[in-house]
């Protein structure tokens, strides 16, 4: 490490880092282990809201990130407290809400240890979350937590996490946040929109199933626009509901509710009598097909 640059600690560092992603907020609860981080976030701008436990500091940042868009933060300590997060992180990833669940651990020479309170957080928290790791090494903190955020953030949103030993974050280091990129979702092949076009100029009664993406995105006018030119029935999923000035809300247009296609409403004419909607394929407007 260079002598020229001043020292801080990882924790601090991590803190710094949060305030260079434009945290206002954090959620959670002190503990012995995440001392080191408390005492950062005293001496920052960012405010730290203390829960009654620490399932309220999950669901206030999931909640934080549906409203605003960007990452929710919520700190735990180790052991119990980071476990009592999982319920408001599932939730995040389920919803495809951005969030970034930072917690304490046992320092790396008590892991694997039978030492007390000691939790595999990393393997407990991967299979509900983008992506996450534990810090040990100190000068890749400014990685980890671009990335965090980065993840959190890129299509399709949802948590990720940090896991922060007690001896790491006590370490000093000359690392630096890292600057701030806008990831951008990528525009569709081609051929995969004329594609799509053929499909809907041969289908016999299409119908737009519009999910919360339609909001995140900002898209509801190219929705609007899309559905009116084709004059296409409108359904939402069960988290695309409230989907502002759907066309279904609309004269002339069908009344479209609920969840899924299930209360879909088909003009007369439409559909015989009695029955199921039956789909004869389905075509998925999505940066991840796979995930719908």
């Amino acid at each position: 490490m260079s002598s020229s640059r001043p020292q801080r600690t990882v924790a601090r560092l991590i803190v710094d880092c949060l305030e260079n992603e434009g945290v206002e907020y954090v959620f959670g609860l002190p503990g012995e282990e995440n001392l080191h981080m408390i005492d950062a976030l005293t001496d920052s701008s960012i405010r730290f809201v203390t829960t009654r436990d620490e399932r309220g500091a999950a669901f206030m940042a999931d909640t934080y990130g549906a409203l605003t868009g960007k990452p929710g933060v919520c700190l735990a300590t180790l052991g119990p407290g980071a476990i009592n997060l999982m319920l408001g992180i599932a939730n995040a990833q389920l919803d495809s809400h951005p969030m970034l669940a930072i917690t304490a651990q046992a320092g790396l020479h008590r892991i694997y240890k039978e030492s007390h309170q000691f939790v595999d957080l990393v393997s407990l928290f991967r299979p509900i979350t983008k992506w996450g790791d534990m810090v040990t090494v100190r000068d890749a903190a400014p990685e980890m937590v671009r990335k965090a955020f980065k993840q959190a953030t890129t299509e399709r949103p949802g948590a990720t996490f940090l896991i922060l030993p007690e001896d790491v974050a006590e370490r000093e280091t000359d690392a630096r946040p890292l600057r701030v990129n806008t990831p951008v979702d990528p525009s569709p092949d081609e051929n995969q929109v004329h594609r799509v076009a053929h499909v809907l100029a041969s289908a016999k009664h299409p119908v737009v199933l519009a999910g919360p993406g339609v909001a995140r995105d900002d898209a509801t006018d190219a929705l609007i626009r899309f559905a009116e030119r084709l004059n296409l029935p409108v359904a939402t999923t069960f988290l695309g509901k409230g989907v502002p000035g759907q066309p279904s809300e609309r004269p002339g247009h069908d009344r479209v509710h609920g969840e899924g296609l299930r209360e879909l409403r088909v003009r007369p004419g439409r559909r015989g009598g009695g029955g199921g909607l039956r789909l004869g394929g389905v075509l998925a407007v999505e940066v991840e097909p796979g995930r719908r």
